[in-house]
């Protein structure tokens, strides 16, 4: 069986199961317009409950939706050569699996999707569609990229993804993250996730002594120190990145869970949208 069916049978059963704590909705809340409030009543949801009102009534009350038409999902893969790592599985594989997850998602709940790629500039991989077919193709597509010798250009990110996409949308950016985006600009015109791919072993190396090492993005080859000092200043080094990340993520209300290669993304994708919902 070949890794693109893998993908495609696990995440697929783990998306239409029918046992319903195994199968949260994963955009929940985003397609709703806000209609009136009422008093709660048995059977409600309590998660409906507005709290500021119900303090001031002393009785609780719950906001009422009306379900709006079907939402933009928006994937970009951001396609970087440190993509092609893992000490488990490639970073790549599981980015794939997590866009399989997101597309049979929006699928199942008749949304459409979009899929692009991005290094230096955007790759339309698949146009907006509801087509369950497409989620083979996006898959696929994934698996075959070829990362090796690409920077993603960071400081256009923001800027390219906002003219391309012209509604309103639930954007996923799928990536290492290794670089600061600025996505201020994003924030505000479309509900940005960040969903960051990592492998434990880039986060936490082990102490090798001298190696000669080929960078993935720029294919230069360098001489570097993998013993206790230099990996010592390199942790507080991807400490102090992520945590600037991680702030500007909340400074922009933007949801975000790291996902490592040996970890399952539809429990951690899961965990994330439960907190949203």
């Amino acid at each position: 069986m070949s890794a693109l069916q893998k993908i495609l049978i696990k995440t697929r059963r783990q998306i239409f199961s029918e046992v319903p704590a195994n199968n949260p909705s994963i955009f929940e809340g985003e397609g709703f317009d806000f209609v009136e409030l009422r008093e709660y009543t048995y059977g409600d949801d309590v998660r409906k409950i507005d709290w500021n009102v119900t303090a001031k009534k002393q009785r609780p009350y719950v906001r009422i939706f009306r379900e709006e038409r079907e939402l933009n999902i928006a994937i970009a893969v951001l396609s970087s050569g440190s993509i092609y790592f893992g000490s488990k599985r490639l970073k790549q594989d599981l980015i794939a699996e997590i866009v399989a997850l997101l597309a049979f998602s929006s699928v199942k709940n008749s949304d459409r999707f979009a899929l692009y790629t991005y290094d230096s500039d955007l790759h339309t991989i698949v146009r907006a569609t509801k087509h369950l077919h497409a989620v083979n193709r996006a898959v696929e597509s994934i698996l075959n990229l070829q990362p090796i010798g690409k920077r993603v250009d960071h400081k256009q990110l923001s800027k390219h993804l906002f003219e391309q996409l012209k509604r309103r949308s639930i954007l996923f950016l799928v990536g290492d993250f290794f670089h600061l985006p600025d996505l201020r600009l994003l924030a505000k015109k479309h509900e940005v996730i960040a969903l960051i791919t990592r492998d434990k072993l880039e986060e936490n190396p082990p102490d090798l002594g001298m190696m000669s090492l080929s960078d993935p993005a720029t294919l230069q080859n360098r001489l570097l120190s993998l013993e206790a000092d230099s990996l010592d200043h390199y942790k507080k080094r991807l400490a102090k990145h992520d945590y600037t990340l991680y702030e500007h993520f909340r400074k922009n209300r933007i949801a975000f869970t790291k996902i490592y290669t040996d970890e399952s993304p539809f429990v951690k994708l899961s965990k994330l949208f439960l907190r949203r919902s």
